[in-house]
């Protein structure tokens, strides 16, 4: 069974890119000590030498490999560039197409390359690409969510679409513990991507509130009332906290641009205005009404019961999946 690493990694569990900035250095470096596959989120605007210093940081914490994600839905020439130049071990691309040319370019700077899909679409044009992994994101992810497929339907497709060649695939979606990643490993997955399990972690750069919010729910709900106006067309799995209740049949033509400011936050060192139904989450800078706050999670939320610091996450998960592999699945 494959347990075992991927991209020359230990294990293959990998630690999405958490946006705008909870995924940073603390973050990344504790889930690469782990031996796991830790990823930076690049900045959603040009902030090439902010990315490098992040990545710097990363380095200092940490002697392991890690990655870099960047949402290609944003501006990011520049962005890409300072990844490639710092030779990180793996850009993770998503929410836009990254053609062979880019996918060659990364490769001559010795970076390989994750793309995440949400359908079978995606994964032809990245598979035609030549990317070193494919993240297949089932609708049950939290945070945006790329397609309307569950995982335990899309995986399989994509695993087949790609048996005639070494691309590993890595499952993403509601994924929280060692069950979820042995029944990822069964439908043919290589790796998995956990999101909402990283970012409720000691070293996550979430608003201690948002994490705690995180453990106390077990609601989500699919929506599109959030960062209307920043990111058209990309809706998100969110908490089903009492604010969103009251605001989820925001009408269509409403979006965060007319709304009050209700918080300040620092964002990938800018500071910034948080307006109501603003995609922004909350980060330990943020100050105002956090509870009106964008609150991103996975499906799989009501299986997590406690902040845990992110190398005791990457160490259950893979002592847990390999005994169930050895006791469960090999004794009947």
């Amino acid at each position: 069974m494959g347990w075992k690493g991927i991209l020359g990694f230990d294990y293959g569990v990998v630690q999405g890119p958490l946006g705008p900035d909870v995924s940073g250095p603390e973050l990344v470096a504790a889930v690469a000590n782990a031996g796991a596959i830790g990823i930076l989120r690049a900045p959603d605007w040009e902030a090439p030498d902010h990315l490098r210093e992040l990545i710097r940081e990363t380095r200092a914490l940490t002697d392991k490999q890690f990655g870099v994600g960047i949402v290609l839905s944003f501006p990011h020439k520049e962005n890409l560039k300072a990844v490639l130049d710092e030779k990180v071990a793996v850009l993770q691309v998503s929410w836009g197409d990254f053609p062979k040319e880019l996918v060659s370019e990364a490769h001559h700077a010795g970076v390989k390359v994750i793309h995440q899909v949400g359908c079978i679409e995606d994964a032809k044009k990245a598979k035609c690409a030549g990317v070193d992994a494919i993240v297949v994101q089932g609708h049950e992810a939290g945070g945006h969510v790329l397609g309307q497929d569950g995982l335990i339907s899309l995986l399989p497709r994509v695993v087949d679409l790609v048996s005639d060649c070494d691309i590993p695939v890595i499952a993403a979606g509601g994924i929280v513990d060692a069950r979820g990643y042995v029944a990822a490993l069964v439908l043919g997955a290589r790796g998995v991507c956990l999101g909402t399990r990283f970012l409720a972690t000691l070293e996550s750069f979430a608003h201690p509130h948002y994490k705690q919010k995180l453990i106390e729910s077990d609601k989500t709900e699919f929506t599109n009332i959030f960062g209307r106006s920043r990111w058209p067309g990309a809706p998100q799995r969110v908490l089903q906290t009492p604010f969103f209740n009251e605001w989820r049949h925001l009408p269509d033509h409403e979006n965060e641009e007319n709304q009050p400011v209700i918080g300040l936050s620092t964002i990938h060192g800018v500071p910034k205005e948080i307006r109501r139904f603003a995609g922004t989450v909350p980060n330990p800078t943020t100050t105002g009404n956090v509870d009106c706050m964008a609150m991103y999670a996975g499906e799989g939320v009501g299986l997590i019961k406690e902040i845990l610091p992110a190398g005791e996450v990457v160490k259950s998960l893979v002592e847990e999946a390999q005994y169930i592999i050895q006791q469960k699945l090999s004794h009947g």
